[in-house]
């Protein structure tokens, strides 16, 4: 599979250069200082399904831009290095909670989950696989056209820390170009596959200006436990700056799709503003 051809050295120096001028917009949090492999709570998402071949059209649709409590912006990674990654976003407000997809984008799921989003005009984080966004273009535009944020969840969904440096660039970078060249601007954001880091992921993310996104509620939807099921998680890890993690690709994501037309209204009727890190 054929990547951009600018030196792989390159363009992490410059995104570091970019990233070493930018002050940090957000706090740390506890650093794990052994830097061995993190995982959040919960189980591991399983990993992605084949690629489709299947493609969908640009949606016809455009969201008006944000229009009440701007969240606050978020610049690209500074240093230091992280050695745990964001497990919620208290930074966005008390009645703030950030609802998050992996592994898609797939044509069979991603699109009912943006019309929910839509309908309730809401912003979500995607963490996308290179794989899918690069089968699914299209796809990567409608959701970034709808103002959601697209985050790096590597290219084909590997356990990260059985990874050689090189390996986790390729991983990243190939993913984090897919992105810039169908948007015209790189992830700020990854999420590591299975919830699974080591220092050097953190390292090689941080240089290619992208901060370390794990999750606080996870409604273990790759379970598929029954769509009852994911609606009580989530409704019951509610809380605010909470991220929610789900999933939009990897398998049967039917029960997903139904959970979020069902907790999402639930969700807002208790108060609560899904929303998004904004880019600087």
């Amino acid at each position: 599979m054929k990547h951009d051809q600018i030196p792989a050295e390159r363009r992490t120096f410059l995104r570091l250069a970019l990233a070493l001028g930018a002050a940090a917009a957000v706090h740390m949090i506890a650093a794990d200082p052994a830097g061995t492999p993190v995982r959040p709570g919960g189980e591991p998402a399983p990993a992605a399904g084949p690629p489709s071949a299947a493609r969908t059209g640009p949606g016809a649709y455009r969201l008006r831009p944000m229009t009440s409590e701007t969240p606050p912006r978020f610049q690209p990674a500074a240093p230091p290095v992280r050695t745990r990654p964001f497990e919620q976003l208290p930074e966005l407000g008390r009645d703030a909670m950030v609802l998050s997809f992996d592994d898609g984008p797939d044509p069979r799921y991603t699109p009912d989950i943006l019309a929910t989003l839509r309908r309730y005009d809401v912003r979500a984080m995607f963490f996308v696989c290179g794989e899918m966004a690069a089968d699914n273009r299209d796809l990567l535009r409608a959701i970034a056209d709808d103002g959601h944020v697209i985050g790096n969840h590597s290219w084909s969904h590997p356990l990260i820390p059985k990874l050689s440096r090189g390996g986790i660039r390729d991983e990243l970078g190939s993913t984090s170009d897919v992105i810039e060249k169908t948007l015209g601007v790189p992830p700020l954001w990854y999420r590591a596959p299975y919830g699974a880091w080591n220092r050097n992921s953190f390292e090689i993310g941080a240089a290619m200006g992208m901060e370390p996104m794990a999750w606080t509620v996870d409604s273990l939807d790759w379970t598929t436990p029954g769509t009852d099921t994911i609606v009580r998680r989530v409704k019951r890890g509610a809380a605010p700056g909470v991220v929610v993690l789900s999933h939009d690709a990897g398998g049967n994501r039917s029960q997903s799709v139904a959970a979020l037309r069902r907790y999402l209204p639930a969700l807002i009727e208790k108060g609560y503003r899904p929303t998004v890190p904004r880019r600087v």
